[in-house]
């Protein structure tokens, strides 16, 4: 691929997510609040046992509509809050970037899951967390019956990935880096 071509495919990437973040791009923490809410009624409807493995977490990070697109790249971008004990602890945002085959634009709901105080705590310190680097998530599936069994989850951080169907296969969060925002 020359450079040329190389650079033509970047920028349209690029005008793809920034395009399709500004259509997803929550104005206000309030805006934000408001669908970090409907994202979890949504999980807890999904996904069987959710709710108590939620109570159980020390920290829940919701990412209500993570935009992805591209053309050959592409990237993703989401904003998000931290929930301790129910309530809204800090602003977040995910980015991540890709090559390879994709086109088109993609939504999907991130909830990831801090099942201890020192696994919140790790993650917090950090400016940016980089998933696969600074830290693993394990992603959860759905067994049989269509819920998760609360007694099994043992990793000190866990994650669900949520189309408009529910409960996504086969998808990672490697490399997405999670940064702090204001709001």
């Amino acid at each position: 691929m020359s450079p040329k071509t190389l650079a033509f495919h970047l920028l349209l990437a690029f005008a793809l997510v920034v395009g399709a973040v500004r259509e997803s791009h929550a104005a206000s923490a309030r805006a934000i609040d408001a669908d970090v809410d409907a994202a979890l009624s949504r999980f807890y409807r999904t996904v069987g046992g959710a709710r108590e493995l939620v109570q159980d977490a020390a920290g829940v990070l919701v990412f209500p509509s993570v935009i992805k697109a591209g053309i050959g790249f592409g990237g993703e971008y989401g904003e998000g809050a931290l929930l301790r004990h129910g309530h809204t602890d800090d602003y977040y945002n995910m980015v991540s970037a890709s090559v390879g085959f994709q086109l088109g634009v993609q939504a999907r709901t991130v909830i990831i899951l801090f099942m201890t105080e020192e696994a919140l705590w790790d993650f917090r310190r950090k400016q940016g967390w980089k998933v696969g680097v600074d830290g693993s998530v394990t992603l959860v599936t759905v067994g049989v019956g269509g819920s998760i069994d609360t007694n099994q989850i043992r990793r000190p951080v866990i994650g669900f990935i949520l189309d408009q169907k529910g409960l996504m296969y086969n998808l990672t969060l490697e490399g997405s880096k999670i940064s702090r925002i204001d709001r």
